[in-house]
């Protein structure tokens, strides 16, 4: 990589490319050096490319430890909201639950890139709900 900075350095020198290209060359070099050397196992983590690869992670804890851990992929969340809603919509069972639920809102909140804590709810007998986007 030491050799490919220095192209990028005398290209800058030689006026072939100005310092605001050439730096962004070098930051992209950095990059791909960073994202190919090997790491400990331990130590690696998956880092989504983009918000459409974040998981929605659902998690409630009952104080009668009936657990339940739910973890959807955006991409999957996107799709089945607007869906779900329509058909739900048209059962009459389902309708009054549904009925109230602003889905262009969440869609809305997905194009946005809502991320982190969602909802953090504790009950008074030790359950809680938790919904965060990581």
């Amino acid at each position: 990589m030491k050799s490919e900075i220095e192209k990028v350095l005398t290209m800058v020198q030689e006026g072939k490319i100005d310092t605001e290209k050439g730096s962004e060359l070098i930051q992209v070099l950095k990059e791909k050096e960073q994202s190919t050397s090997v790491r400990p196992l331990s130590y690696t983590t998956h880092k989504p490319s983009s918000y459409i690869d974040k998981t929605l992670k659902i998690r409630v804890v009952s104080a009668e430890s009936d657990n339940v851990n739910v973890n959807l992929p955006i991409k999957l969340v996107k799709v089945v909201l607007a869906a779900g809603h329509s058909i739900a919509s048209k059962i009459p069972q389902s309708e009054q639950y549904v009925k109230d639920i602003n889905i262009d809102l969440i869609l809305e909140a997905i194009e946005n890139e809502l991320d982190g804590q969602i909802v953090d709810v504790k009950s008074a007998n030790g359950d809680t709900v938790s919904i965060v986007i990581e």
